[in-house]
């Protein structure tokens, strides 16, 4: 048969300028998908082998070779694999060219909107034509496995490619590039440079299946090493993920650990899934022994690895796992996923939420097991990385169960060891009804705080809360195991035994009566601070303590707010007294005693800034704070 040539129609012409231009952000990919092609062709020929004993085909030796010639500016791309026929070559690399192009200009268009990709994905053409970023001229010659002639593709990428039948071309495809001038002048770009392929290769196409080699060559010039007599293979082949667990050594896992997540240290824990079914895929991830500086940083790249049939896709692919396990590092390899025409970005579909989900349970149910099994190794995880997964609380609520399950909080019971939920619930005393907790920038303040006194006086244990993201998860989450979550610094508290708290209750009705009159002068004088002062059964040491209706925002909450941009109202809040208190009883005394004066106005102004004071607030005014004091003090002098 006759050479053909034909001639591209203006929107073939678009299509060809777009995919050059616009839709890969990096020309190295071109390699990556020509060896993706050329790897898929050599699952197809040991297939077709199989199935068809009469097909006469070589499978001794299948392998993907790579040959660059510096002075002649070409990259050569071999693979025996399937090859193809001049039919296959005209439907499936003719594809852009001929019918149906119109349709698929406009299909990629949707695509980049990421609304129609699907479609496009595995069509030869699309990566074959990635060749045209870096190549003045491709040619092709392909034979199909089992037929005799074969067939000549070549094109300039401009106005017109030709197709001609050839009698001696070998099985399988070989692709020739006449690279760019351009790109000589640049190292980073330089294609025809041995150790720029060895580099794509290493960083796209490390663990295909089949070999990938580089022919030798001779050396060019003087100075220059010579070149190894025999076919360098330029990949590992090693996808520890695709491997039986008892044949990959622990050292295999933290190697591929290391060198995927740029870390000296040994991974604290290896996790290893593989999904079967009518989507397969492989996951092999890893939670560091050591919390990155930047964790905490605004642009900090968090994500795996994503391949595609052992292909490597992107860095950081952050669909996969939630932003608050953006510590764990790994590889996930899918045979089958929804990648846009370049396969550079993951559209949201369904897929990709089940391996997001499933994921984000198995990483959560191996922390579960290392609590358990682990111990020492759970303790480290959580040193690390609990402050991270606390962020979950709050944005997934499919698995809070699950992140509250494996989480542990300083408490009051131990100052040494952090608690579980569980142990806490199991450790309540006869008749507690609630898991108390109290937050605060710092173990040492919250331990001292008056709202303590009562909870210390009883031995109940209380969560000690210390994170930024404390704050704002305890809002959130309701109860644990049916047990309502309750900040001592909030409401009314009512401890002890039922008998206990019937004769609390009748002591307080009788200290109400016999202060109603201090209450409700002191709501008067500071009413532009509080919203109600009465007498406290928290407190045991301390005067007085501000405390805030269950439902309202704690004022570290608002200042959280704020500092992010939010405008909140101010919530007044509510002044407790110690009727057991001296200071309180002389308070009482003295207002009883007739007219208050203005010693006993500014007393009651220095209880209110005391318990501000006591609980790590902020004066409104300290100035006047340190004059009354001082005036105070001096009188006693």
């Amino acid at each position: 048969m006759p050479t053909e040539t034909f001639e591209f129609q203006v929107e073939a012409r678009q299509l060809l300028q777009m995919m050059i231009h616009s839709i890969y952000s990096n020309k190295d990919v071109f390699l990556r998908e020509l060896v993706s092609n050329a790897s898929d062709a050599l699952d197809k020929l040991r297939l077709e082998a199989l199935r068809d004993d009469s097909l006469g085909a070589d499978v001794s030796d299948l392998h993907i070779a790579l040959e660059t010639d510096q002075q002649a500016r070409t990259l050569t791309v071999r693979d025996n694999g399937i090859g193809m026929s001049r039919e296959e070559v005209v439907q499936l690399i003719g594809t852009i060219a001929n019918s149906g192009t119109a349709k698929f200009l406009r299909d990629l268009k949707e695509a980049e909107d990421g609304a129609a990709a699907e479609g496009l994905i595995g069509r030869f053409g699309v990566g074959f034509y990635s060749s045209f970023m870096v190549a003045d001229e491709v040619t092709l010659l392909t034979r199909r496995a089992g037929e005799r002639e074969g067939t000549r593709w070549t094109s300039t990428g401009e106005g017109t490619y030709t197709v001609e039948t050839v009698g001696d071309a070998p099985q399988g495809t070989t692709i020739v590039l006449r690279l760019k001038p351009e790109d000589a002048e640049d190292r980073l770009y330089d294609y025809s440079s041995p150790w720029k392929i060895r580099e794509i290769v290493k960083r796209y196409s490390d663990f295909i299946t089949w070999p990938i080699r580089m022919a030798p060559r001779p050396a060019s010039g003087a100075g220059e090493q010579e070149a190894p007599a025999e076919p360098e293979t330029l990949n590992s082949m090693k996808a520890l993920w695709a491997r039986p667990r008892d044949e990959v050594t622990d050292d295999e896992y933290h190697e591929l650990y290391k060198h995927i997540s740029h870390d000296w240290s040994d991974p604290l824990e290896t996790v290893r899934l593989q999904a079967e079914g009518t989507f397969e895929y492989q996951a092999l991830l890893f939670v560091p022994a050591h919390a990155p500086q930047d964790l905490f940083m605004q642009g900090y790249k968090r994500g795996v690895q994503l391949y595609v049939k052992r292909v490597f896709i992107m860095d950081d692919c952050e669909e996969l796992l939630p932003p608050y396990l953006r510590f764990v590092k790994g590889v996930v390899d899918a045979q089958d996923l929804s990648l846009n025409v370049s396969r550079e970005i993951l559209q949201q579909d369904r897929q990709i939420q089940l391996m997001h989900r499933r994921l984000t349970k198995k990483v959560l149910s191996t922390v579960k097991d290392m609590m358990s099994a682990a111990p020492d190794r759970y303790a480290t995880f959580w040193r690390e990385f609990g402050r991270v997964l606390k962020e979950g609380l709050l944005s997934d609520a499919e698995n809070r169960d699950a992140i509250l399950g494996v989480s542990s909080f300083a408490t009051t019971h131990d100052p040494a060891e952090p608690t579980t939920l569980a142990r806490y619930v199991e450790r309540m005393k006869d008749g507690q009804e609630h898991i108390f907790y109290l937050t605060g920038e710092s173990r040492q303040a919250v331990e001292n705080s008056p709202h303590m006194e009562a909870f210390r006086a009883k031995g109940i244990e209380v969560l000690l809360l210390t994170d930024p993201v404390d704050e704002v998860w305890v809002e959130a989450v309701p109860e644990f195991d049916g047990r309502a979550l309750r900040s001592v610094a909030k409401g009314q508290v009512d401890l002890g035994t039922e008998a206990e708290k019937a004769a609390a209750g009748q002591e307080r009705e009788q200290q109400q009566q016999e202060y109603a009159g201090l209450l409700a002068w002191m709501a008067e004088r500071l009413s532009e601070h509080v919203k109600e002062v009465r007498l406290s059964s928290r407190l045991t040491v301390s005067p007085a303590c501000v405390v805030s209706d269950s439902d309202d925002v704690t004022p570290a909450l608002e200042n959280l707010y704020r500092a992010m941009g939010q405008e909140v109202p101010h919530v007044k809040r509510i002044l407790e007294l110690n009727p057991k208190h001296p200071l309180v009883a002389g308070l009482n005394r003295t207002h009883g005693d007739g007219s208050p004066g203005t010693a006993l106005e500014e007393a009651a102004e220095l209880v209110y800034d005391m318990a501000l004071l006591a609980e790590g607030g902020e004066l409104s005014d300290p100035s006047r704070f340190v004059r009354l004091m001082a005036d105070r003090l001096e009188r006693t002098l």
